[in-house]
């Protein structure tokens, strides 16, 4: 199926996963996990009405974004009767770690950063959206699984982090975001989304402005809209598999 076909169905089997939840369609965001899938792709989406993006690295993006101007005409022109698309007009948000030497790049390319959990990488993220002259939406990683190939922060030191961040005026903490291990069957990601969604529950009084959820992948984003996500983050289902290592 083509690109544009895979989110139409995905958009409606997010709307049928909120029905089921007695949810509003509203409330959940559809990101497009574009990592290691060529520009092309991007367009592609962009062309079938998708404007929110997740990246895995600073550098993947921008070198995909410097490539819009060449690739754009080279796509049918009905799919964009106004004007080609560039990088502004992708929300784009970096939803892989993030390397404290890539802080001032990812301010200037990225709309938010999805994976913070170091007050270092916070602090020169902070500077560097300021010498910018903008305030970036950030999510905290929590990490719930136990694998080593998983980043995060510790569940259990989120309240002082949390406290950590408040001097950091650049930067506005929206939600929390997290990956659970992989597994066939989804019903095992909905311990670590219902561990997640309480973290955020019991840090709402204090800090009103952490009400996103960012969990659920192509697998198990059923499950996680039953638990609670604002956003789930699509790869595979809409792009297919990775084109590139």
């Amino acid at each position: 199926m083509s690109i544009a076909a895979n989110l139409e169905r995905l958009r409606n089997e997010v709307a049928d996963a909120c029905a089921r939840a007695d949810r509003s369609p509203s409330t959940v965001a559809l990101m497009a996990v574009s990592k290691m899938h060529p520009a092309e792709a991007l367009l592609e989406a962009h062309a079938a009405g998708q404007r929110l993006f997740g990246e895995n690295r600073v550098q993947e993006w921008q070198s995909k974004s410097l490539s819009f101007a060449t690739l754009a005409p080279t796509l049918a022109p009905s799919a964009f009767p106004s004007s080609y698309p560039t990088a502004t007009d992708f929300r784009m948000h970096l939803i892989g770690p993030l390397q404290n030497n890539k802080t001032t790049k990812a301010a200037d390319l990225f709309h938010a950063i999805d994976t913070i959990d170091s007050l270092k990488t916070a602090t020169r993220l902070n500077e560097a959206a300021a010498a910018l002259n903008k305030t970036l939406p950030i999510l905290i990683e929590i990490k719930l699984s136990p694998e080593d190939t998983k980043h995060g922060l510790a569940p259990e030191s989120l309240s002082s982090f949390l406290q950590s961040l408040i001097p950091l005026q650049n930067l506005t903490v929206t939600g929390l975001m997290t990956v659970p291990p992989w597994s066939e069957d989804p019903e095992t990601a909905r311990p670590y989304f219902q561990h997640l969604r309480r973290l955020r529950d019991e840090s709402l009084a204090t800090h009103p402005t952490l009400t996103e959820l960012s969990m659920g992948m192509s697998n198990d984003f059923r499950v996680a809209i039953e638990e609670g996500s604002t956003t789930v983050r699509l790869g595979t289902a809409i792009f297919g598999k990775r084109t590139y290592a």
